[in-house]
């Protein structure tokens, strides 16, 4: 009969951790917050968005307001359409609200920062963010540095 409990006890203690790392596994993967319940999506255009992905933050003021849901390419203007899903709670964003992506720590996952506006109209479903400024990113800030760095000393050895 000991033996029967033990067992018992073991598969109780194995379901257990089973569904720690589910939670876990959820929480690290954002997809326990992720919810389009009376939220409204906006759009966004950016020149290069490299690193940012489906299910991104959208902040504002260091607060989520939303998720990225989708990225696309337009063929014509050649640049990345982002999709967000802003949460109802926000339905205040200024109409001439700016988008920047931006990097979470040095090595981080991107994200999306809003930055209001000063327009007293508030953005709808369907709206598109006009001002953006695209992903930093560190090879080509490398590369233009060298590149002035080898002008700079051609320079000086003329």
């Amino acid at each position: 009969m000991t033996i029967r409990l033990t067992e018992i006890w073991v598969g109780i203690f194995v379901a257990a951790g089973l569904a720690a790392l589910f939670m876990l596994a959820m929480k690290v993967s954002n997809l326990s917050s992720y919810s389009q319940d009376g939220g409204y999506e906006i759009t966004a255009r950016f020149e290069d968005i490299s690193g940012l992905k489906v299910r991104s933050a959208v902040t504002m003021a260091g607060v989520r307001i939303g998720r990225v849901t989708a990225i696309g390419f337009d063929k014509d203007t050649f640049e990345a359409v982002v999709t967000m899903t802003v949460e109802g709670d926000y339905n205040t964003l200024p109409k001439d609200t700016s988008a920047s992506i931006y990097t979470a720590g040095l090595l981080g996952e991107k994200y999306v920062g809003l930055e209001p506006g000063g327009d007293e109209t508030n953005m709808q479903q369907g709206d598109r963010i006009k001002l953006t400024q695209g992903s930093m990113v560190l090879e080509k800030l490398i590369g233009q540095f060298i590149s002035r760095f080898l002008d700079s000393d051609k320079e000086a050895k003329n």
